[in-house]
């Protein structure tokens, strides 16, 4: 496989499959019901965010696939990629605030691991999973506040 035919597939996975979950679970009236706190954006602000930080975990994710396929690094990234793709369902669909919030606190601790992890092998890679913690960071704070309120 080709480097450019292997970014494509990690751009798809990760882009493509956090649409197909998005398109899926996508907030509907149950959501809109909720009281949330004051610091919960509005709404057009999710796809823009998550299609760049989508972008960022394929590349970040691509680039330690090359530099170390069996690596602990990896494992963390396919685990976070997991999670991610789990948290959606479980808030949006089964309307489980306080699992979700159990799922995307071990979301950030595998994402904050995949940092730690690829920092010595591919410096780029973790810095490429900076703003995603950080995004995460705020998701598990809406996500309690969510789950404080209702």
């Amino acid at each position: 496989m080709t480097r450019k035919a292997a970014l494509a597939g990690f751009f798809a996975l990760t882009v493509g499959g956090g649409l197909v979950i998005g398109v899926l679970t996508a907030p509907g009236a149950w959501y809109a019901g909720l009281a949330k706190p004051a610091f919960n954006p509005p709404p057009w602000v999710f796809a823009p965010v998550w299609t760049v930080l989508y972008v960022l975990i394929g590349a970040a994710g691509w680039r330690l696939w090359r530099a170390a396929p069996g690596s602990v690094a990896m494992a963390l990234w396919w685990g976070q990629l997991a999670l991610n793709f789990l948290w959606s369902p479980v808030f949006f669909a089964a309307h489980r605030i306080g699992l979700a919030l159990v799922v995307i606190v071990l979301l950030l601790a595998a994402t904050l691991g995949v940092i730690a992890a690829a920092w010595r092998r591919d410096r780029p890679a973790a810095l490429l999973f900076a703003p995603y913690a950080l995004w995460v960071v705020f998701a598990t704070l809406l996500n309690a506040a969510l789950w404080r309120l209702n």
